[in-house]
């Protein structure tokens, strides 16, 4: 019985160290980003975003038209930042890494995951 609860403890301990969340840098943002499409859902409806080189960006949801944005990275806050053609202002979403998926985090909503396949892939192959 106490060497259960010694290695039910000691497991507990290990697994916060091993799954922990990683912020990703605006190098690693600007890097993961550039050239590639992001594939995920929204609000429960499926999207994929491409983030051109050029800073241009595309957001496609089934049964949506496809809109055209501006994307940029701030290297101060370590953050992703996008504008889109009905925005005032820039808005900004950290980046972060977990267990191998990828999270959009902001203040204003809870962490969405996403996947990211290489290149410009919105139309569903």
């Amino acid at each position: 019985m106490i060497r259960r609860a010694i290695l039910v403890g000691l497991i507990a301990l290990a697994l916060p160290a091993h799954a922990q969340s990683v912020k990703l840098r605006a190098h690693e943002i600007d890097a993961l980003l550039s050239g590639n499409t992001a594939i995920g859902k929204w609000d429960g409806t499926p999207y994929r975003q491409y983030f051109d080189a050029d800073g241009t960006t595309i957001y496609a949801q089934e049964g949506a038209r496809s809109a055209r944005g501006e994307w940029r990275i701030d290297a101060e806050k370590d953050e992703y930042q996008s504008i889109w053609p009905r925005d005032a202002d820039w808005e900004g979403w950290f980046v972060m890494e977990w267990a191998g998926t990828f999270y959009w985090v902001s203040k204003k909503t809870p962490p969405t995951p996403f996947e990211l396949v290489e290149g410009e892939q919105l139309v569903t192959p």
